[in-house]
Parts: structure tokens; C-alpha cells; sequence
């Protein structure tokens, strides 16, 4: 995209497939506008004044801090975005110390942090640095952010995506379709594309219930189902010459 990739190669649409686990083998789901959240990125250093565990009066604890952080970023979701839209602020690393006798000068925490719509994902950002600021002055320490803007929204347009769904109605009937799917806290670097090209991502089922196909991807379990390669290149195949007919 940074090289110009459709200044080089223009297109009329764009059209993606990724396979999903929990979803029967060779189903269809497709889903108009935002489909995918966007992910962006933040660690968060806590400085603080390391010192003897036994005297913490003598130490300003990044760990404390780092602690009650935790626990207010959770407040974000529940009480500043609007019930009605989706988003996540997931802390997925804490580190700080070593021996449980001394009191650290320092705790880093790495943040995931996901939204469905432009303007929750600046609240996030902004609510998330205000409180982390506050937090960190109250326990007597400093808080350092690094921010890391990462996926945007995917964002599936309509005419291309009703276009990609009467293709799997024709391929595979009704009953291996579903229309509107829900939306996915995951990310996808697909919304690249979509912001500067209109067209449609949509998934297939890579089987559900207890078999290896249902193990969700980013798993070491996860298995790729061989029985989609079929469904899935001739839906490739119909997609296009549905395309060039129309």
C-alpha cells in the first residue's frame, strides 16, 4: 500500500476469504460495513522509586500503581463507550520485579485495545492516556505511553458485498449461507485495502462442533481443513466470471 500499490494496479473491487473455525465446513458468512475492529497497540512504562519491600515508605511502588491501572482501564469500556458499540482494552502483559523483598522502580504493562467504529477507537486513545496519566500521578509515580496505531476498521461496502453473497448463493444454496453475519473483535490488515478500494471480506466455515477444524486460528491446535479448498476455489472461479458478466 505504501508503495502505491493501486496507483501501480488499479482495480475496480477487492474481494478477501479467510477460513473460520465454529463456522460449518464450506459455509459462507458474509456481513456489510464494519466486520472487523480496528487493533491498536500501547505500552505503558510506570516509574517509580525501587526500595526494600520491608520499608515502602521509602519507595513510591510502580507495581501498585501498575495494579490499580489494570483495574481502572476496565472502566473505559463499561462506563465511557456507548453500551450500544463494541470495544475491548485488553492488558495483556504486566511485568515488574524479581525478588519478592524489593519494592521495583519500574512496571510495564502492553496493551491490545480494539473498536468497531473510528470515533470509539480516539475515545479509547484518549480516555486511556487521561487515565493512566491520573492514575499514576495519585500513587506517586510517572507513567511513560507508547502509542502504536496498528489496523484500521475493515470496513465492507455494500453493493460489492451483496454482489460476493449472491455468488455463494448461487454456488452453494441458502442453507451454506448466511447473510449478515456478526461482527469480529479481531483485525485484519485487509482494511488497508478496503479504505481506498471498495469490496468485501467474508469468511468460511472451517467446520465447528469438536473436530480439529472447530480450533480457533492464532492456536497451536488449529488445523487448517483440507475440504475447503474445493468450496473455495470455486467460489474464486465464480466470483470472477460472475465479474467480468456483469
Amino acid at each position: 500500500m505504501d508503495d502505491g500499490l493501486f496507483d501501480q494496479h488499479p482495480c475496480d473491487a477487492v474481494f478477501a476469504m479467510h477460513n473460520m473455525p465454529g463456522v460449518p465446513v464450506g459455509h459462507f458468512v458474509f456481513r456489510d460495513g464494519a466486520a472487523m475492529a480496528s487493533s491498536d497497540y500501547a505500552t505503558i512504562r510506570i516509574h517509580g522509586t525501587g526500595g526494600h519491600g520491608a520499608m515502602p515508605q521509602r519507595a513510591a511502588d510502580p507495581l501498585v500503581a501498575a495494579a490499580s491501572i489494570v483495574m481502572a482501564l476496565q472502566t473505559i469500556v463499561s462506563r465511557n463507550v456507548d453500551p450500544l458499540h463494541t470495544a475491548v482494552v485488553t492488558v495483556g502483559a504486566l511485568q515488574a520485579g524479581q525478588a519478592n523483598n524489593v519494592i521495583p522502580a519500574l512496571a510495564t504493562m502492553e496493551l491490545s485495545v480494539r473498536a468497531l467504529d473510528p470515533q470509539v477507537r480516539l475515545l479509547l486513545e484518549q480516555r486511556i492516556k487521561t487515565l493512566v496519566a491520573a492514575q499514576a500521578d495519585s500513587f506517586g509515580v510517572r507513567a511513560e505511553i507508547d502509542w502504536r496505531k496498528g489496523y484500521c476498521v475493515l470496513v465492507n461496502s455494500t453493493d460489492e458485498t451483496d454482489f460476493a453473497r449472491q455468488v455463494a448463493l448461487q454456488l452453494v444454496g441458502p442453507e451454506r449461507v448466511t447473510l449478515h453475519g456478526p461482527a469480529l473483535t479481531g483485525s485484519e490488515d485487509f482494511a488497508f485495502m478496503l479504505e481506498k478500494i471498495p469490496g468485501s471480506y467474508l469468511l468460511i466455515g472451517n467446520d465447528d462442533g469438536d473436530s480439529a477444524g472447530a480450533c480457533m486460528v492464532h492456536n497451536p491446535g488449529y488445523d487448517f481443513n483440507d475440504d475447503n479448498i474445493a468450496t473455495g476455489a470455486s467460489y474464486w472461479k465464480a466470483l470472477v466470471r460472475a465479474f467480468f458478466v456483469s
